[in-house]
């Protein structure tokens, strides 16, 4: 059991560790997608600047999450499942790719179970 239970946390870790340092990198390039549609157009129109900055800036907020998960684990899946719900709840709001907050808000509650085996006896130093 005990095996299966660190099999589990480590596969969290890393993927809750890794998707958002490469998510982070991609609102730079947006291979991936063009980041910036997720943007409503209401929300665009209150940024102090083109909603493109925004993307990078939430990149860099990404990267640093991805990072935190990777060195203490226990912190950085809180705030990634923290960040998971702020962008589900941005999504519903606006009422637009409300599929993708579903996604969003189940990685959330992932992000959350990894925080939690993070800070049971199953957890190691530094976690």
């Amino acid at each position: 059991m005990d095996s299966n239970v660190q099999l589990v946390k480590k596969v969290l870790k890393y993927t809750f560790g890794l998707v958002p340092i490469v998510a982070g990198l991609d609102k730079f390039t947006n291979i991936l997608t063009n980041w910036s549609q997720y943007i409503s157009e209401g929300f665009a129109g209150i940024l102090p600047f083109d909603p493109t900055t925004f993307m990078m800036i939430v990149g860099v907020i990404e990267i640093l999450a991805g990072v935190l998960v990777l060195t203490k684990t226990k912190i950085g899946a809180y705030v990634v499942s923290t960040w998971l719900v702020a962008i589900a709840l941005t999504l519903i709001f606006s009422w637009s790719y409300v599929d993708v907050a579903v996604r969003d808000l189940v990685m959330a509650i992932a992000a959350f179970s990894l925080a939690k085996l993070s800070e049971n006896n199953y957890s190691k130093a530094n976690n």
